[in-house]
């Protein structure tokens, strides 16, 4: 049961900055993590606050930790692949920062998780048989648009991934592009 009401977490990085490749600042992953209030938002087990850690862990673990750590971080934001949460949209600017970064791991199943974040239409679809949800203090359907927003909002990354060698990259960077209309 979720009991925090339904602040708008930003989608904009404050630390996002163009950098030369190699400055210190491009250098450092997730940069402006802390700077996020995870413990005042919620994920699907309830308090974000669990967030930055996974992410981190996608961020610098090897193949096996990466892909553990995504698997958590996707139950909590994107559970079943459809639902989405609170803490979804500002958890989305971290991942495209990740699925660009080559030295991650798992950078085609992030890409992918983007996909099904940008597809999410479960709490839209629920709001029209009940709008009454709509009214509650807590509106899941804003944190839906919200998270499709900040997927949206970073789609300039694309073209990028689009031209990498790797295929299983550039086939879930297909899909992500086909779900965004680019």
């Amino acid at each position: 049961m979720r009991s925090a009401p339904t602040p708008k977490p930003s989608i904009q990085r404050t630390d996002h900055q163009t950098q030369p490749p190699g400055s210190p600042r491009a250098a450092a992953p997730l940069a402006g993590l802390d700077g996020v209030p995870w413990s005042d938002i919620q994920d699907s087990t309830g308090s974000a606050a669990a967030i930055p850690r996974l992410l981190r862990k996608v961020a610098r673990g090897d193949a096996e930790t990466a892909r553990a750590a995504l698997g958590d971080l996707r139950k909590r934001i994107c559970q079943y692949g459809f639902v989405v949460e609170q803490a979804t949209a500002a958890t989305v600017p971290f991942l495209w920062e990740l699925a660009q970064r080559p030295q991650v791991n798992c950078r085609a199943q992030i890409i992918q998780l983007l996909k099904n974040i940008a597809d999410a239409r479960q709490w839209e679809t629920t709001a029209t048989a009940y709008p009454k949800l709509l009214n509650h203090r807590e509106n899941p359907v804003v944190w839906e648009r919200a998270a499709r927003q900040a997927v949206r909002a970073r789609r300039d990354g694309l073209e990028r991934l689009l031209a990498e060698g790797d295929t299983e990259i550039t086939r879930a960077t297909t899909e992500l592009a086909r779900t965004l209309g680019d």
